[in-house]
């Protein structure tokens, strides 16, 4: 690899460190996503089935980082320009609109995660079929 691509995965890394040691939500995240994943074992999942959950449990870790960053950029935004061009340490109408969305598209992340979750583990667990 190329000194530049070594630089720009090293900033990945951070983030990513940065992101689990401040973001509450994503530690929950990942732990619940560890106890899915070791559940797997004990139900013995298909192949398939383990990419379906792998898959679920990336969405929702992606969702959650970049929400994570759009916090992190409203939150830089609005910290210096509505400061310095309103003179205000006022609340940004459009700032909360971004943040709720943010939050809004990892709830649906987790909600979907929580219905791929049950679609395959109550076959498992209780031995119904759909």
């Amino acid at each position: 690899m190329m000194k530049k691509d070594m630089i720009g995965f090293g900033y990945a890394i951070n983030g990513l460190k940065s992101a689990f040691r401040n973001e509450r939500n994503l530690k929950i995240h990942c732990v619940v996503a560890a106890v899915v994943l070791a559940l797997t074992c004990v139900f013995r999942f298909s192949l398939a089935e383990f990419a379906v959950l792998v898959l679920t449990i990336g969405l929702v870790l992606v969702a959650e980082l970049m929400n994570t960053a759009i916090e992190a950029a409203v939150d830089l935004v609005c910290e210096d320009v509505l400061k310095e061009q309103f003179k205000s340490d006022g609340y940004s109408e459009k700032a909360k609109l971004a943040k709720d969305v943010g939050a809004g598209a990892v709830l649906v992340a987790a909600i979907i995660a929580c219905v791929v979750g049950i679609l395959l583990f109550l076959p498992k667990v209780f031995g119904c079929i759909f």
